[in-house]
């Protein structure tokens, strides 16, 4: 992969799939995508969010309200369910891991609609991959 970001949803669905058949090919121990810290939907000191996958596991943080849109998104990808929610008392939030058995460009578009509509981004955020 020569390009670790994108900031258009083409370009984003295209770094997504190409990241996670990297990942995959390689046999990586994870694949990180974060949001560029500095988009307009991080203002006000809060971190930004990200997801990772590890082989056919997708790993996310979520509050209470992104965790019932994520099952809300996951009804529309039916090869793909929810395998262990953690919620440690010292954290605000659940972390979700999502089985994901299916091809990069599924995994792609999942990863693109979840950071849409969980996390509730813009269309113009930037996503870079930090992992592979």
């Amino acid at each position: 992969m020569t390009r670790f970001d994108a900031a258009t949803e083409d370009e984003r669905l295209k770094l997504f799939a190409d990241a996670a058949a990297a990942h995959r090919a390689r046999s990586g121990d994870v694949m990180t995508v974060d949001v560029d810290p500095d988009s307009d939907d991080t203002d006000g000191g809060e971190i930004p969010p990200w997801i990772q996958l590890a082989g056919t596991e997708l790993i996310m943080d979520c509050t209470d309200d992104e965790l019932d849109r994520l099952k809300e998104l996951l009804s529309e990808f039916p090869e793909f369910r929810i395998d262990e929610l953690v919620s440690p008392e010292e954290a605000e939030g659940t972390n979700a891991v999502v089985t994901a058995r299916s091809d990069a460009n599924r995994v792609a578009g999942f990863v693109e609609r979840a950071f849409r509509e969980v996390y509730e981004l813009d269309e113009e955020y930037r996503a870079w991959v930090t992992a592979i």
